[in-house]
């Protein structure tokens, strides 16, 4: 720039307005420059670093401001994360196990500076998931093979308890924690399998003997509900029951009669020989 036209440029700084302009220009370039203020997001933290010492301050959601240079703020997230983790592990009657299992945490938002501090923001790597390996194999280790699918719940239930007790110290919290699947040696699976079947089967024959006994009772019920109806009958009988019976047998034999008599009579009665062929001749 030549002497003209930096009298020119002071000439134009003098007036008034054109200063007040370039002063606020440079100012505001000055402030995108250096950048004194910070924005947290939803769900995350700032971490106040003065000259990179962490401070106890923790930033919540929000725009703030910080000091230029001497002040940096790093953000965490504090929102609720998931992992899933496969362990190899041991029952305690000494039968291989391979587990999946799913964990939901966060970092606890208050704490976010001392998690920053003592683990950095690498925490899955190192806390949660060597954590998860331990816990799954020392739970596993107190129960058969058996019992990890039987006792499932319990199981479940007592890793969450060591997961969170563990974490805690870390300032990281548990939301919530699952077992996935179990997976166990194929000659420990076609056992397993080979128990249910025998179990089913003697439950069926359990039923089926059910069944009889019930149906032997039954016909033991009619058996002996029939032959008391037979006594209760037998009891019923007397002489002139029997000569009644035998008249109605008779009326009924003449009823039925067709006035044609017999030919041949029986034994030891004097035979009507060709009586029947007169009677038809008459």
């Amino acid at each position: 720039m030549n002497n003209q036209n930096m009298s020119q440029f002071n000439s134009v700084l003098e007036k008034g307005p054109m200063r007040k302009l370039v002063i606020v220009g440079i100012l505001v370039v000055i402030l995108f420059i250096l950048k004194p203020w910070v924005q947290i997001g939803a769900g995350e933290r700032g971490i106040v670093l003065n000259f990179g010492a962490v401070q106890d301050k923790v930033l919540s959601e929000g725009i703030h401001f910080k000091i230029p240079i001497v002040q940096t703020i790093e953000i965490m997230d504090v929102k609720i994360q998931k992992v899933t983790t496969d362990a190899a592990s041991s029952s305690s009657d000494l039968q291989d196990v391979d587990m999946s299992v799913a964990l939901n945490y966060h970092v606890i938002p208050e704490d976010a500076n001392l998690v920053y501090q003592t683990i950095g923001v690498q925490f899955k790597e190192r806390i949660i998931d060597p954590a998860i390996q331990e816990v799954m194999k020392a739970v596993s280790a107190r129960y058969t093979a058996e019992e990890l699918i039987t006792k499932r719940p319990a199981v479940s239930s007592e890793m969450r308890e060591a997961l969170t007790t563990r974490l805690l110290e870390s300032k990281i919290a548990v939301d919530a924690f699952s077992i996935i699947n179990f997976s166990f040696s194929q000659t420990f699976t076609d056992a397993i399998e080979a128990k249910q079947t025998a179990e089913q089967n003697a439950l069926k024959a359990k039923r089926d003997l059910d069944r009889i006994k019930v149906e032997a009772e039954q016909t033991i019920a009619a058996a002996t509900a029939e032959a008391e109806a037979l006594r209760l009958q037998k009891m019923n009988i007397s002489p002139d029951l029997i000569e009644l019976r035998k008249i109605e047998a008779n009326l009924k034999a003449i009823e039925k009669w067709n006035g044609i008599l017999p030919e041949v009579t029986g034994a030891g009665a004097i035979p009507f020989i060709g009586v029947g062929e007169a009677a038809k001749k008459n």
